[in-house]
């Protein structure tokens, strides 16, 4: 429990000196939006492809996978029938507001939480791949079906998970997993440093996003929907994927102790500037599969 909360204070204070950056203008006006991109574009594909082309394929698409899709879409069909039909808004509103309950943060507080409390950013992926691969899109062809003439083709669709950098990012990372090769260090160590960039670029950027942030202000109109959708994104959805994966599907796991890079030894002030073929292993167990 220690080594867990050891991880998140890291987050945490990562985060909260983006805000102290933010609410001081060190870096101008823009550059939220600067480190946004930088990290959705540039550093994170580059992390995600490292870590996932190291990944056992049979570990990626496995029951995380399957818990993400059934607590993601029960989650948003209830809260959606709720808003939709109890609230009375309008359908556009309503298919937003059940994107925001049901859809989590994956990159900005998904792959830190992963790294820095789980040990491992592949964690992650079966989260990532679900949510950029097929629920956001489906969410947005409903959104634009209903809200233009212009409907969005098959063809449409596939661009739009393909054009996803994070998509591409991790099916080359699965590629070379599934296939074997292995990549050459002379390529490998930039791709490295490039994805060590991710973590802090992108937690500074979500704690510069939270100076001006007033989410429950009454002017807004909405304080019952962003509380509704706070409790089913913090309370529903975990209880949901609790259920689902302890119950139906049988998982179980050994209890946290302390984050993989907790390490005793000297090398663990050097570990992470390693590429991935030379860092020592990690400490964590895995449920086998």
């Amino acid at each position: 429990m220690v080594g867990v909360l050891q991880g998140f204070f890291v987050v945490w204070f990562i985060i909260m000196v983006g805000w102290f950056v933010g609410r001081q203008r060190i870096l101008g006006d823009n550059a939220r939006q600067v480190l946004s991109g930088l990290t959705f574009f540039v550093a994170s594909p580059a992390l995600l492809f490292e870590t996932l082309s190291n990944a056992q394929l049979r570990e990626v698409f496995a029951e995380p996978l399957l818990v993400t899709a059934v607590s993601a879409v029960c989650t948003a069909l209830v809260f959606f029938s709720i808003v939709k039909f109890v609230l009375k808004r309008a359908l556009p509103e309503a298919l937003m507001s059940s994107m925001a309950a049901s859809l989590a943060n994956s990159a900005n507080l998904g792959i830190p939480i992963a790294v820095y409390v789980l040990g491992d950013a592949s964690y992650v992926a079966p989260l990532l791949i679900f949510q950029l691969a097929f629920f956001t899109p489906i969410f947005l062809m409903i959104l634009d079906a209903s809200t233009s003439s212009h409907r969005t083709t098959p063809w449409g669709f596939i661009l739009m998970i393909l054009r996803n950098p994070m998509i591409v990012g991790s099916g080359l990372g699965l590629l070379v997993a599934g296939t074997g090769w292995e990549v050459p260090p002379l390529l490998l160590e930039p791709i490295h440093l490039i994805g060590g960039a991710a973590i802090p670029a992108m937690l500074i950027a979500f704690g510069m996003s939270l100076n001006g942030s007033r989410p429950l202000q009454a002017a807004a109109g909405r304080r019952v929907d962003t509380l509704l959708a706070s409790a089913f994104k913090l309370v529903v959805q975990p209880a949901l994927a609790y259920v689902f994966a302890r119950f139906a599907l049988g998982m179980d796991g050994p209890p946290c102790s302390r984050p993989w890079w907790w390490h005793p030894s000297p090398q663990r002030k050097t570990s992470l500037l390693r590429p991935a073929a030379t860092r020592p292993a990690s400490p964590w167990p895995r449920t086998p599969s």
